[in-house]
This record gives C-alpha cells, structure tokens and sequence, in this order.
C-alpha cells in the first residue's frame, strides 16, 4: 500500500472531475463509497486507487505494482494541469453553467489504453450495449483489483489480454467484427499510442487515428481522458451535437452546424460541450433512438 495527500490550490469537486471515466453504474473499473476506487493498467503493473477528502487535503491510498504510477498523477487525474485562461462564455447557457460548476476542471489519466478500450466499445452502438461488453471483458479478461477493493472490480484488460480474446468470446461479450478489429490493431500498437498523452492536442489525436477502426469520434473521447483535450469535440456523436444545439441555439444541430457554433470557443470546445452536459442539458426526448442490438444472439 502506498499513501499520498495532496493540497490542491483549487477547490476540487470528486465526482464532476471523474465522472467522465464512470462506464454506467456498475463499472467495474470505477466504484462510490463516501470516496472514489479507480483501477489502471500503468507501465509498472495494475493499479487500483482510492480517492477521498481530509480537511483540505486530497488522500489517495494505492494497491499494486503500479501504485506509484497513480500516485505520481492524481494531481493531473483531478485537473490540476487544466488551463482555462483566455475562456470566454458566447452564450448564456455557456456561461451560466460556468458559474453554477466554479469547480468543474478536465482531468488527464495520462495514459491512453485503459480510456480508449471503452471508447472503441461504445461506437456505433447504445450506451447499454457498450457498458455491457465493457463488463463482460473487465469480467473475463480483466485481473482483479489489487488490495482491499469493493467485490467485483477489475483492472481493464490489458493489450495482451485483448489480442488472446478468441471469436466466440468477442461473440459472448457482445461485440461485433468491427469493433473487435480496431481493439486488436491498437492492441498491436498500444505502447506506440500512449506517446500521444506526450504530444497531445490535435497531433496526439491524429496518432491514435493511424490505428484502423479509430476515427475523429474515438480520438476526441480519448483524448478529453488522457490529457485532458479541452479542445477535442465528440464530431460523429449521436448525442451532443443536438445537446449543444438546443442548449445554445434552442433547436437541433448536426456535426456541420456544432462545428460553426463552437468555433469561437477554440482552444476550449470541448470544455464548453463539457459545462453543458455537467449542467443537465441533454438531447431532447423525441425523435428516433439508437436500437439496442445484443450481437450475441447474431
């Protein structure tokens, strides 16, 4: 076990910073109980970590050989490497959700496979279809917490894990040809890929997207997690561009149209699509749904 407490020079809010890395209620990966359980793959070896408030001190308390690892980071985990300076609210929706969220900050895990498993699981597909799979391979194929975790949490699985995954366990965990393909090409390459938290911004995107199977979509979700890309918007979402839409202009939006209206807030879009989604505007309840397939009965 490895212990450290930390004095941020900012007030932090716990669960509006981590809530981006929560795959559904019952993530294996990510559990509640009066403080946080996070677990990661590092350079040095599984992970899980414990998160909560002393006074004004964060404490954090580590398990596994990559213990360390977490430690060394859970300043910039919890966005102490966010910069909103030059941030300016065009909207008023924008800038009311800025003043009700004073501590809503973009944090950065600082590593690239633990965040970009989960988001090559959720395209295409409904968010219960991919917190499902996202389950069932941390279940089979991921190691157990390290130390005294909560029962049932998982470390991802890592690379070598994903790459000896047959096809009729691809099959019983719900994922479809596609998906699986992009898992196993960034599996090949995943050392390759975590040099991309060094680059970061756009540059760091266009890296991951040398993989086959991720595209502008997948980047962007990786990159908000890893380092904290204020800039990286979900383009390709089924969601957020009707989000941003209502919320700002007060009716629907398409990729095109979210593209204008964001354009402004650069180097900050995503941090805007952040403040409004960590306020409550969501997609408006009409209108088409994404059907739920369970690709283990095709």
């Amino acid at each position: 076990m490895r212990e450290r407490r930390w004095r941020p020079e900012f007030d932090v809010d716990l669960d509006a910073v981590l809530a981006p890395l929560r795959r559904g209620h019952a993530d294996p990966c990510f559990r509640r109980d009066g403080g946080v359980w996070l677990t990661a793959n590092t350079a040095g070896g599984p992970a899980t970590l414990r998160l909560s408030r002393s006074d004004v001190d964060i404490v954090g308390i580590a398990w596994g050989d990559g213990a360390e690892t977490v430690l060394d980071g859970l300043p910039a985990l919890l966005g102490a490497d966010d910069d909103d300076s030059g941030f300016v609210s065009h909207h008023d929706a924008v800038a009311r959700a800025r003043r009700a969220l004073p501590r809503l900050r973009l944090g950065a895990t600082r590593r690239v496979w633990d965040v970009l498993v989960p988001a090559v699981l959720e395209q295409k597909v409904t968010g219960y279809e991919a917190r499902r799979s996202w389950r069932e391979l941390c279940r089979r194929f991921g190691d157990p917490a390290p130390g005294p975790a909560p029962d049932g949490m998982r470390v991802p699985p890592t690379p070598a894990a994903v790459l000896s995954i047959v096809d009729w366990n691809w099959h019983r965990s719900g994922v479809d040809s596609a998906r699986r393909r992009a898992l196993r090409a960034a599996a090949t390459v995943a050392g390759r890929l975590e040099e991309a938290v060094s680059l970061g911004g756009a540059e760091g995107r266009r890296l991951l997207r040398t993989v086959p199977g991720i595209g502008v979509w997948t980047a962007a979700e990786v990159a908000q997690r890893a380092w904290g890309d204020a800039d990286a918007v979900s383009f390709g979402d089924f969601h957020i561009p009707a989000v941003v839409g209502h919320a700002l202009l007060g009716r629907e939006l398409d990729d095109a149209g979210m593209h204008e209206v964001l354009a402004p807030y650069a180097p900050h879009r995503h941090r805007v699509v952040r403040y409004l989604e960590a306020a409550g505007h969501t997609r408006p309840r009409y209108g088409p749904r994404y059907p739920i397939r369970d690709y283990r009965a095709i």
